[in-house]
C-alpha cells in the first residue's frame, strides 16, 4: 500500500475502508497463518509475493465475503488480481486454504469468472494457485444460486493465453477441473488431486479414504496429468516463472554448451542406447531446459529450451525406452506439446531416432491408430518453423511423423550416425528376400545370410547415401548443429501479430 504523509485525522469512511483492506492481510490473521504453518505451507499472499515483481500486485475483490449469513473469510477464499513477473503483466487467481479450505463459493466463483474474463479481454497469461477442496456445500443454501460460468470462461482461454496451474497441496472437484484445463500443471511431490474429495467418495463408494489415498501426486505424474513435479512452493514458483518465460519472446543469448561433446553421444554400436536428454542439453543455452511430463510417454522427451536466447520447443525420441518406438502415451504427449508450441508461435526442434511406431496386439489395444495420428495432424497443421535433426534411426511412420520431408521442415539435417528406411531394415529383408531365405534349410546359414542382406541394405541407407538422394538437406558434424540451427532460426521471419486465437489446446 502506498505511503502517504500524515496530515490530519482520516475521514470516517476512508478509515473504515482502510481498516477493511488491512484485515484481509496476513498480519491481521495470525491464526490463519499458524494454520498454514501447521500444514507446512505458505499463505496465498506469501506465495504471490514470492512470484511477483515487488509492489506490482493490484488486488481485485479483496473485500468480498461469503454469501451465507454468519460466515466470514478474507477475500472469500480467493486472492486475485494483476501483477508483473520479470516485467510481464499477468492475471493471478490464488485460492486461500485458510478460508473454508479454499473452497469455491458463490461469491468467489463470481470473482474467478471476472478474472478469467479480464485475461481473455486483455490477453494476459493466467496463473492459478489451486489449493482447495472443491465446492463449498454451505452455499447450496444461497437463494438464486445457479451454475457458474467460471469453468466455461477458463476453457475459452485455451490457446489464447498461457495458463499455468500450481498445485501446492490439495485440489479436488472444481479445483481439479481447473487444473485439468491448464496448459501446464506444476505440483509439489506431497500434493493430492481428484475429481471428488473424501466426503463424496465415501458417499458414492462407501469407503473412507484420505485425499492422498484418492489421488497422490505419484498417480498423476504417471498418468501424465502433472507436467512438472517439484519439492515445495519455492520450486513451484521458480518453475512457473521459467515456464512463463518461454512465452515472452527472445531474450538475451545464454551461454553455449561444449559443442564437441555432441560428437560422442550417439554410440558407434547402433544397438546401444543413449539418453537423448544429453543431446538436448548439448544444444540448448546452459540452464535453459524445462522438461514436461518426464515420467509419462517416456518414448519421447518434450522440453522447452532457449537457443541463443530464443524459445524453442523440443520433441525428441528417447532410445532409452522402447528403443524410441512411439507408443500411445508418447503420441498423446508429443501431440499436445506441438499444439502448445504452435498456438503461441514457438519454433520447434525435432530430434529423430526411432525404429517406427510400436507394434503388436497389446499396443493396438491402446488405440495407437488414432493416437499416433494426433502427432501427424498437429505437425501437418502447425505453422511454426520446424527444424529436424535425425540422430540415428529414421524408420517408417515413426520418422514420417517426426519431421520428415513431407512435413516441409525449415531444415532437415542428419548426423553421420543416421539410418534411413521406409520400415525397419531387418523386417524389410524378411519381406524382400523371403523366398531366398526360406530356401536355406540350415538355421545358422539362414541367419548369416539375413545379416549379410541387412548390412547391405543399411549401407544403401546411411546418412550420406540418403543425402545423395536428397532425402536430407545436409549431413553435418554434430558439433555444428547448434550453430546451424541458430542460423536457420535467424532466416525465419517473426510471426505476424495476431488479435485472435490461432488454435485451442487439447487438455490431454
Amino acid at each position: 500500500m502506498p505511503d502517504h504523509p500524515e496530515s490530519k485525522p482520516l475521514r470516517a469512511d476512508l478509515d473504515l475502508a482502510l481498516r477493511a483492506r488491512a484485515e484481509r492481510l496476513d498480519d491481521a490473521r495470525p491464526a490463519a497463518v499458524a494454520q498454514q504453518r501447521k500444514r507446512g505451507r505458505w499463505t496465498a499472499r506469501e506465495s504471490l509475493a514470492a512470484l511477483l515483481d515487488a509492489e506490482s500486485f493490484v488486488e481485485y475483490g479483496g473485500l468480498a465475503r461469503p454469501a451465507v449469513a454468519g460466515m466470514d473469510g478474507a477475500a472469500d477464499g480467493i486472492v486475485m488480481g494483476t501483477g508483473r513477473i520479470d516485467g510481464r503483466s499477468v492475471d493471478l487467481l490464488f485460492y486461500d486454504y485458510t478460508v473454508y479450505a479454499g473452497t469455491q463459493s458463490t461469491i468467489n466463483h463470481a470473482k474467478s469468472s471476472r478474472m478469467f474474463a479480464h485475461a481473455e479481454k486483455h490477453r494476459l497469461p493466467v496463473i492459478c494457485w489451486l489449493d482447495g477442496g472443491g465446492a463449498r456445500p454451505h452455499d447450496m443454501k444461497v437463494e438464486g444460486r445457479g451454475s457458474t460460468p467460471t469453468f466455461v470462461v477458463f476453457a475459452r482461454l485455451s490457446g489464447l493465453v498461457p495458463t499455468i496451474g500450481i498445485l501446492p497441496g490439495r485440489a479436488f472437484a472444481g479445483h481439479a477441473n481447473l487444473a485439468g484445463m491448464c496448459d501446464v500443471l506444476i505440483a509439489t511431490k506431497d500434493s493430492a488431486m481428484g475429481m471428488a474429495g473424501p466426503p463424496l467418495v465415501e458417499a458414492a463408494l462407501g469407503v473412507k479414504l484420505t485425499p492422498e489415498e484418492i489421488g497422490p501426486a505419484s498417480v498423476h505424474v504417471a498418468s501424465g496429468v502433472i507436467d512438472v513435479l517439484v519439492e515445495d512452493e519455492a520450486e513451484a514458483i521458480a518453475a512457473a516463472k521459467k515456464y512463463l518465460g518461454y512465452f515472452g519472446g527472445p531474450g538475451p543469448a545464454g551461454d553455449a554448451p561444449d559443442a564437441a561433446k555432441l560428437r560422442d553421444i550417439v554410440p558407434d554400436n547402433p544397438k546401444r542406447a543413449y539418453n537423448v536428454r544429453k543431446v538436448i542439453e548439448g544444444l540448448a543455452d546452459v540452464g535453459s531446459v524445462l522438461e514436461l511430463k518426464p515420467s509419462f510417454g517416456r518414448a519421447v522427451v518434450t522440453s522447452f529450451i532457449r537457443l541463443g536466447g530464443r524459445p524453442v520447443g523440443v520433441v525428441a525420441n528417447q532410445p532409452m525406452f522402447l528403443a524410441g518406438a512411439i507408443d500411445s502415451p508418447a503420441s498423446e504427449k508429443a501431440a499436445r506439446f506441438i499444439q502448445i508450441c504452435d498456438a503461441f508461435d514457438i519454433p520447434m526442434l525435432l530430434l529423430c531416432d526411432t525404429p517406427g511406431l510400436m507394434v503388436g496386439p497389446d499396443v493396438e489395444k491402446t488405440g495407437l491408430v488414432r493416437r499416433s495420428a494426433r502427432v501427424l495432424a498437429a505437425l501437418a497443421n502447425a505453422t511454426v518453423p520446424v527444424m529436424t535433426v535425425v540422430l540415428r534411426k529414421a524408420y517408417g511412420l515413426g520418422y514420417y511423423i517426426m519431421g520428415s520431408q513431407p512435413l516441409d521442415p525449415a531444415i532437415l539435417l542428419a548426423w553421420p550416425t543416421a539410418e534411413f528406411g521406409g520400415m525397419g531394415l531387418e523386417g524389410a529383408v524378411n519381406i524382400i528376400y523371403r523366398r531366398e531365405l526360406d530356401a536355406i534349410a540350415d538355421e545358422a546359414e539362414r541367419a548369416k545370410q539375413h545379416k549379410h542382406l541387412t548390412d547391405d541394405l543399411k549401407r544403401k541407407n546411411t546418412a550420406t547415401e540418403a543425402a545423395a538422394r536428397f532425402l536430407y538437406d545436409d549431413v553435418i558434424d554434430p558439433a555444428d548443429t547448434r550453430a546451424i540451427l541458430l542460423n536457420t532460426l535467424a532466416t525465419v521471419p517473426p510471426p505476424p501479430p495476431r488479435t485472435t486465437r490461432k488454435r485451442f489446446i487439447e487438455p490431454m
